[in-house]
């Protein structure tokens, strides 16, 4: 924060930062929506220049990066703002279908690179926000047979032909399916009934079963078991949210195991299970909302992991995310009209409404309300 403050011209004199929305007291900044969308339009030049060292350590999940930099633009600005921004429609939609693996009908994480469902999903993801999931590039049945293959006889998936089996990966599967409406391919039902079988003791969830819980792996868990509409069946909703708010640390932040450091990243993966769950009152969203705005750096955009670290489009993607899912960014007193992120597809609610995308969200009891972001979802009273 100090090193944010330091000779900042938009620094004001009541403590706050003249390029944002809400204003907040003299300890946190508020959000600057604006540093952070010059941070994200700067990151192509510096990651794509041949003498860049984090352009080639990231080469592989580029696919990836792509997706979290277009997703944290698509919540601050409209679809053509973003377009303008970042030549959605031209350079970056050319780029992703050269990243198709014709062998095995998925993307790979670069041009060039075999097909595995992570990169798979962020491409098709990318092609729901630019709404060209019916471009006539786009063999939907190849990814349809791709996905579908890699389904193994427990309901497990592995992430590509050479077979590690991980939950985020039934994640992905599904969440791909469902955006390209086909969840028909596969057995739903398996794929639910594998997830359940990684719940520890602690109500979490592991990368495999016996594995410990982790709070990443929950997200993709309780995301896979909504598509699927599944929680009602195969969650103990209260245990595991128990375990969640229980990742609060002193700062404000999130950790994603006990003992571990608070990070943004949990922001996202924490906040999201806890929203599909009905249970965000269970943390303190104040003094989360802090911490991420304390990890923003304020002098060239952009948000760390931890305050005065370096920031990274992963954070910048998942510390804006979450923002918005504590609604931080959607209050009365703003400036500007951000769109809204949803919890089960990480993508923005007005694709989520254009696409008619269908999940399970849990409440507790008959009066309880819900949001306007999960109204369309069916809902399971436990």
């Amino acid at each position: 924060l100090l090193k944010s403050a330091k000779m900042n011209p938009d620094r004001e004199e009541d403590g706050s930062y003249s390029e944002g929305n809400v204003k907040n007291d003299d300890l946190t900044p508020k959000f600057n929506s604006k540093l952070h969308t010059k941070y994200i339009q700067s990151l192509s030049s510096k990651l794509n220049a041949e003498d860049s060292y984090e352009g080639a350590v990231t080469e592989h999940i580029r696919m990836s990066g792509v997706y979290w930099a277009v997703t944290a633009l698509s919540i601050l600005h409209e679809h053509e703002k973003v377009d303008e921004f970042l030549d959605l429609s031209g350079e970056i939609l050319n780029w992703i279908f050269s990243c198709w693996d014709d062998e095995t009908g998925g993307f790979g994480g670069n041009t060039g690179h075999d097909g595995h469902l992570l990169y798979t999903l962020s491409a098709v993801q990318l092609l729901a926000i630019m709404d060209r999931l019916d471009d006539e590039r786009l063999d939907k049945q190849a990814i349809v047979n791709f996905v579908s293959g890699l389904q193994q006889e427990d309901g497990s998936f592995s992430g590509d032909v050479w077979g590690e089996v991980d939950t985020r990966f039934s994640y992905c599967a599904l969440s791909c399916l469902s955006l390209l409406n086909r969840l028909d391919a596969v057995a739903v039902p398996k794929a639910a009934q594998y997830i359940a079988s990684c719940c520890n003791f602690d109500g979490g969830f592991g990368c495999v079963p016996g594995a410990e819980s982790h709070a990443g792996q929950v997200f993709c868990c309780i995301g896979a078991l909504s598509i699927a509409k599944a929680l009602d069946q195969y969650c103990d909703v209260d245990l595991l949210c128990t375990w969640l708010a229980e990742r609060q640390c002193d700062s404000g932040g999130l950790n994603g195991r006990p003992e571990k450091q608070a990070d943004v990243c949990y922001s996202w993966w924490i906040l999201s299970s806890l929203c599909i769950l009905g249970r965000m009152d269970w943390i303190s969203k104040s003094k989360l909302a802090d911490f991420i705005l304390k990890c923003q750096d304020l002098d060239d955009g952009g948000i760390a992991d931890n305050p005065n670290d370096m920031p990274d489009v992963f954070h910048t993607f998942f510390g804006i995310a979450g923002l918005s899912l504590l609604n931080y960014l959607h209050q009365p007193s703003s400036d500007v009209i951000f769109r809204k992120i949803d919890p089960v597809y990480a993508l923005p609610f007005d694709v989520i409404q254009r696409l008619d995308l269908q999940a399970q969200i849990i409440k507790h009891n008959e009066t309880d309300s819900v949001e306007e972001r999960l109204q369309s979802y069916d809902v399971s009273t436990v």
